[in-house]
């Protein structure tokens, strides 16, 4: 069923403001250094309205922007990523030509719906698959980021009017290969930061996830 524009807004909006004030509910800035959060989150941050808007700056509908939010819950966690997309999407308004409206759905579609996907599937494969370096990367960093960015994709596509111009199943198509290629980008860039710097992501200890032999005070 395809929502009219303004309730598309009002249930996005609706939902946004509540998961906001479950993040800010949690304070989840008492877990950042002195220092402040680590450069790559912020990078990140600085990136995702660039890609976001990617459509919007080529004059392209169907190029569809690669979501970034996965990659930044991975290192952030959930409620300072969440958090996080509210300035983003305010630059990606600017940067965009975006009426609020627009930096709404794309903050809530691109956002919030794949990161709190991909923190569901998150926790699945910590509750049901071995604790594992491998596991996190492949389970994490891949697997559930590519099922969270397909599944948000495909639900904006069934709930929102298509773009001009664009079959159901080309929407469809170009959203895959987008959601594939975040998932791809986001599994080497956790993989990379695991061998080298686990500390930029929130989301992994070597605690649980590094296999210990008998004796190893870990």
């Amino acid at each position: 069923m395809v929502w009219p524009g303004p309730v598309a807004a009002v249930v996005a909006a609706c939902v946004a403001l509540a998961a906001l004030a479950l993040a800010l509910a949690l304070r989840p800035w008492r877990s950042l250094p002195p220092s402040g959060p680590p450069w790559p989150w912020l990078a990140w941050c600085a990136l995702l309205p660039l890609s976001w808007t990617v459509d919007r700056l080529g004059a392209m509908p169907a190029a569809q922007p690669l979501p970034g939010a996965c990659l930044l819950l991975l290192m952030a966690g959930w409620p300072l990523a969440t958090l996080a997309f509210l300035p983003v999407a305010a630059f990606a308004a600017w940067l965009g030509d975006l009426s609020a409206g627009e930096a709404l759905q794309r903050a809530f579609w691109l956002g919030l719906v794949p990161a709190t996907l991909a923190l569901g599937l998150g926790a699945a494969v910590r509750r049901w698959l071995p604790h594992h370096l491998f596991v996190y990367i492949l389970g994490r960093g891949f697997v559930a980021t590519a099922l969270a960015n397909l599944a948000a994709g495909a639900a904006q596509a069934f709930v929102q009017p298509l773009p001009s111009g664009l079959a159901l199943e080309d929407l469809l198509l170009a959203r895959g290969l987008a959601g594939w290629g975040d998932a791809v980008l986001t599994g080497m860039i956790v993989a990379i930061f695991v061998a080298f710097r686990p500390t930029w992501l929130a989301t992994y200890t070597d605690r649980l996830y590094l296999p210990t032999r008998k004796g190893d005070p870990r």
